[in-house]
C-alpha cells in the first residue's frame, strides 16, 4: 500500500524535477538498454555481411507493426488511466487496464497467426531482394512469432507507466536487453546459427521480460488486479482506449511504413544500400527511444495533473521536459553527425560502399536530430491529455504526412541523395508544424485554467 501511495505522491504533489527523474530516468534507462541491444543485433548480425544486415533491416518494421498493437492498447490506456486516477476512479481504471491487456494480447495472436501464413509475399513488399529474402524468411519466422511476448510487454510497459511504476519498467527492459547482448554472440557465432541464431536470442529476452511482468502482477504489486473478472470490454473503455491508441498505432504503422519504402528506394541501388540505411535507422532508433522513454515519465505526470486541474504544475512539466529533452538532442545529435564515418563502420564489416552511405544519412539525420525533443514533446503531451486526434497529427507529421510525399518523390528527383535526406527534411517540416499546434495548446490551457479559477 506504501508502494502504491508513493507512486501517487510522485504524480500529485512531488517537485517536477524530482517526479519527472523518479518516473523519467528508470523507464529512459530501460529503453536506452532496448535500444542498445537493437544496436548489438545489427553490430553480430553485420559481422555475417551486407545480405544477413539487410534482411534484419527488412523484417524491423514487420516488428514494428505487431508491437504497434501493444502500442495502440498500452499507451491508449495509460492515458485513461492516468487522468482516472487524477479523478480517484480506482474502480473503471481497473477495468480499463485490464480490458487493455488482454485485449492486445488475443488480437496480437490472431494478427501474428496471419503475418507468418503470407509472410513471403510481406517482405516482398517491404523491399526484400531475390539475395536477401532467404536471410529475411529465417529471421522473420522465429522474431515475428516470438513478436507476441513483445505485444505483452510494451501493453504492460504503458500500463505500469502510468501508474508511476517506472522501476518496474526499466527491470523488465534491463533483464531481457542485458540477456540478449549476451545471447547474441553465442547463438551467432558459438553454435553458427547465424541470423536465426539473432533471432532466437530475441525470442528468449523477450520472454524473460514477460516474466518480470507477470511477477510484477501475480505480486500484487500493481495499483491494478489483471484479474478475469475485471476484463469489461464495454464501448466506453474501447472508446476511450482507442482515441488515443488508434493514432499511436496509426503512429507506429507510419514509422514502418516510412522504413519500407526506405528499403523499397534503396533496394533500386543494391544490398549495401539497404545495410547501410538500416544501420542508420538502428542508430537514430536508440537517440529516438531514450527520448521516448523519458516521455514515459511525463506522461502520466501530464495526465495526471490535467485530470487534476492542476494548471501550473502541468506547465512546469511541459518547460523542464522540454528542457531536458533538447539539451539531450543537441547533446546525441552532435555525435552521430560528427562521428558517422566511425559509428556506420562499427555494422560495415569493411564494406566501403555501406559506409559511405550510412555516414552521410547519420550526417544529416544528427543535425535534424536536434529538433526530436520539442515535437517528440508535444506529441506526447497531446496524446496525455486526451487530445488524440492533434496527437495523431504531430505523431504522423515525421513519420507519415511530411515523410512519404518526400520519399517518393525526392528520390526520383535527386536519386539518391533524395533517400539520404528524406527524413531530415521531413523532420524541419514536423518542428514547423508543432511550433503553431504548441502555440493554440497553450492558449487553450489558458483558457481551461481561467475557467477553473471562475468555478472557484
Amino acid at each position: 500500500m506504501n508502494e502504491r501511495n508513493n507512486k501517487m505522491k510522485l504524480l500529485k504533489s512531488a517537485p517536477i524535477p524530482k517526479a519527472l527523474i523518479a518516473l523519467g530516468i528508470p523507464i529512459m534507462i530501460g529503453m536506452l538498454i532496448n535500444a542498445l541491444y537493437n544496436l548489438v543485433d545489427a553490430y553480430f548480425v553485420g559481422g555475417l555481411g551486407e545480405r544477413p544486415m539487410g534482411a534484419i533491416s527488412i523484417v524491423f518494421p514487420l516488428g514494428q507493426v505487431v508491437v504497434g498493437l501493444g502500442l495502440m492498447f498500452g499507451n491508449g490506456a495509460a492515458s485513461y488511466l492516468s487522468r482516472l486516477l487524477g479523478q480517484g476512479d480506482r474502480d473503471t481504471a481497473d477495468k480499463a487496464a485490464t480490458t487493455a491487456l488482454y485485449s492486445s494480447v488475443i488480437i496480437g495472436v490472431i494478427i501474428i497467426f496471419f503475418t507468418t501464413i503470407f509472410l513471403k509475399p510481406i517482405l516482398t513488399l517491404l523491399g526484400a531482394t531475390d539475395t536477401i529474402m532467404p536471410y529475411a524468411l529465417i529471421y522473420a519466422r522465429i522474431y515475428i512469432v516470438s513478436c507476441i511476448f513483445n505485444v505483452f510487454n510494451v501493453t504492460m510497459n504503458n500500463i505500469a507507466a502510468s501508474e508511476g511504476a517506472a522501476k518496474t519498467t526499466m527491470c523488465a527492459l534491463l533483464f531481457g536487453a542485458v540477456l540478449n547482448i549476451g545471447l547474441d554472440p553465442v547463438f551467432i557465432y558459438v553454435l553458427d546459427m547465424g541470423v536465426a541464431g539473432a533471432a532466437i536470442a530475441t525470442a528468449i529476452s523477450q520472454f524473460v521480460s514477460t516474466l518480470v511482468y507477470l511477477i510484477y502482477i501475480l505480486r500484487k504489486k500493481s495499483a491494478f488486479s489483471f484479474c478475469i473478472h475485471a476484463f469489461k470490454p464495454s464501448k466506453q473503455i474501447y472508446a476511450e482506449i482507442l482515441k488515443i491508441g488508434v493514432p499511436t498505432l496509426t503512429f507506429q504503422l507510419l514509422t514502418s511504413l516510412s522504413i519500407a519504402l526506405i528499403n523499397r528506394a534503396s533496394s533500386e541501388y543494391g544490398d549495401a544500400v539497404i545495410a547501410g540505411m538500416g544501420a542508420v535507422t538502428r542508430v537514430t532508433s536508440m537517440g529516438t527511444l531514450i527520448v521516448f522513454g523519458f516521455l514515459k515519465g511525463f506522461q502520466p505526470i501530464a495526465g495526471f495533473s490535467y485530470g487534476a486541474k492542476h494548471f501550473k504544475r502541468l506547465r512546469e512539466a511541459i518547460k523542464i521536459s522540454l528542457l531536458w529533452s533538447t539539451i539531450f538532442c543537441v547533446a546525441t545529435g552532435l555525435l552521430m553527425a560528427l562521428f558517422s564515418a566511425q559509428i556506420i563502420s562499427q555494422f560495415a564489416n569493411g564494406n566501403i560502399e555501406m559506409i559511405s552511405i550510412g555516414k552521410k544519412s547519420l550526417f544529416a539525420n544528427g543535425f535534424s536530430f536536434f529538433l526530436f525533443g520539442f515535437y517528440t514533446v508535444y506529441s506526447s503531451l497531446f496524446l496525455a491529455l486526451g487530445k488524440g486526434t492533434k496527437g495523431f497529427i504531430l505523431g504522423a507529421c515525421r513519420q507519415g504526412i511530411c515523410f512519404v510525399p518526400v520519399i517518393l518523390l525526392l528520390p526520383k528527383i535527386c536519386g539518391i541523395k533524395g533517400i539520404l535526406y528524406a527524413a531530415p527534411i521531413a523532420d524541419i517540416i514536423s518542428a514547423i508544424i508543432t511550433l503553431f499546434m504548441a502555440l493554440q495548446l497553450h492558449r487553450e490551457l489558458t483558457a481551461a485554467e481561467s475557467s477553473t479559477r471562475y468555478e472557484n
